[in-house]
């Protein structure tokens, strides 16, 4: 635990000096990484806080490739969906879940901003809750800045999870009826099976 409080003040610090090199428009630093250990260190983040009390279903596709993308960022973006997902289960949730899924799906493609055409997103990253949903007239708002369903939410925290996702090259979107809540991410497969750099398709 101790180790794992100095590692996210690490990372914190990191995220915080950085936040010049967003205003400056600069490239994201991204490097080859393993997004299951991404979203297993969320995980041990939120089982020793605010998620103790949720029980954790992991569904990993085994197969999927290391994908290209910034640590720092994409661990902030889960931390904050699984965030969200423990407060919509509420701190007295007796039966609550958040299962955490990886998939495969080579034929999906979307259009992304700054992308010309319809780009392949094949690699899938979701965070699903068996919470109560969010009302239909709410959902299409999610992603806008300064909107929250919370009372002293600042509306910012889904539209940076967008932003960075967007930055990533992907997309993000929500799929909720009571019981089951899904936010999935959809992104690039920057590197190809073979280990050798994939172009995006258009």
């Amino acid at each position: 635990l101790t180790q794992l409080i100095c590692d996210e003040t690490d990372r914190i610090v990191t995220l915080v000096d950085r936040f010049e090199d967003f205003a400056d428009g600069k490239p994201l630093h991204q490097e080859p990484l393993n997004i299951h250990s991404v979203l297993e260190h969320v995980k041990k983040i939120a089982q020793s806080g605010f998620a103790r009390h949720i029980r954790f279903v992991e569904n990993y596709d085994p197969s999927l490739p290391p994908m290209m993308g910034n640590r720092d960022q994409l661990i902030q973006v889960f931390l904050n969906l699984v965030k969200n997902a423990a407060e919509a289960l509420g701190p007295d949730a007796i039966d609550g879940t958040i299962e955490l899924i990886s998939a495969y799906r080579p034929g999906v493609r979307m259009s992304v901003n700054g992308q010309p055409g319809r780009v392949a997103l094949p690699l899938e990253i979701s965070v699903r809750d068996n919470g109560p949903g969010i009302p239909a007239d709410l959902e299409r708002h999610l992603f806008e800045p300064f909107f929250s369903t919370k009372a002293s939410g600042s509306g910012l925290g889904l539209a940076l999870v967008a932003k960075i996702i967007g930055d990533h090259g992907g997309v993000i979107e929500c799929e909720t009826i009571p019981r089951r809540t899904t936010f999935r991410t959809l992104m690039p497969m920057h590197a190809a099976r073979d280990g050798r750099m994939a172009e995006m398709e258009s």
